[in-house]
């Protein structure tokens, strides 16, 4: 991977963008790169949980100057194929099976914003910047939008879509972009401390239970969805996982998926 650096740590893998001198901007090879990485790593029995960083000053500063220069002489079929590889991306990091946290430790514009959102969690440090600043160039943020407003909600969307205004942490957190807000030398423990969260729970039901976030999440609460809700909680006791969850809990022991 030559935009990527990858680690791996008792369950953990950590996927880190390492272009610090564009302020890990992407492009269309580090898209492809970031894909390829993520559907990988949802494949893994080893891999518990996945966090998503970046090197140098920022997070993600959007896309990459030279990239948006090559897109101004795209026809409209270029940008089609252009603008899908980025919502592939970002749909196989939300659809990943593996829990993910964004590590947020600096700015973040843009497609960037994308990156965090597709992620299930985010922490960020005190000192990020954030900007949906697609209109100030007379763009809009369309591939990145299901994502963003999911994560911000619509209202706050209406403002930072529409101004393109920073904003800072503090206000990431009160709009609810960004679940947690701590100081540069504690965001690593902080990391470290969800993604331990992450790895002591049961396997198969954390990747039953993202999926249950997608199928109910904003759905009308209809006899279907009721249903199928019952029929998830069923089959997650009756499966090996979920029983020896129960049994080691009643019996006051480690279950199986622990060392």
């Amino acid at each position: 991977m030559n935009h990527l650096q990858l680690g791996y740590e008792r369950g953990i893998s950590t996927v880190t963008i390492n272009r610090p001198e564009v302020r890990n901007a992407f492009n269309d090879e580090v898209i492809a790169e970031l894909t390829a990485v993520f559907l990988e790593i949802g494949k893994r029995d080893e891999v518990r949980c996945v966090v998503l960083a970046g090197n140098g000053p920022a997070f993600c500063a959007g896309a990459d100057l030279n990239w948006m220069k090559r897109m101004a002489d795209y026809t409209r079929e270029e940008n089609i194929e252009d603008a899908s590889a980025l919502a592939r991306l970002l749909e196989v990091i939300w659809r990943c099976p593996k829990p993910t946290i964004a590590r947020v430790h600096g700015d973040t514009y843009a497609g960037g914003t994308g990156l965090v959102a597709a992620c299930d969690m985010a922490v960020a440090v005190d000192t990020a910047n954030f900007c949906l600043s697609e209109v100030k160039l007379g763009l809009i943020p369309a591939t990145i939008s299901p994502y963003v407003i999911r994560a911000m909600g619509p209202r706050a969307a209406h403002r930072y879509f529409l101004t393109a205004e920073r904003f800072g942490a503090a206000e990431a957190l009160r709009i609810g972009f960004v679940h947690e807000v701590v100081k540069a030398d504690a965001l690593d423990a902080r990391v470290a401390e969800i993604a331990q969260a992450l790895v002591q729970a049961g396997p198969q039901a954390v990747k039953a239970c993202k999926k249950l976030l997608h199928d109910v999440a904003g759905h009308e609460i209809t006899a279907g969805l009721v249903r199928r809700t019952v029929e998830g909680i069923a089959d997650i006791r009756a499966s090996e996982e979920g029983r020896e969850g129960i049994q080691s809990f009643l019996g006051k022991r480690k279950p199986n998926w622990l060392p």
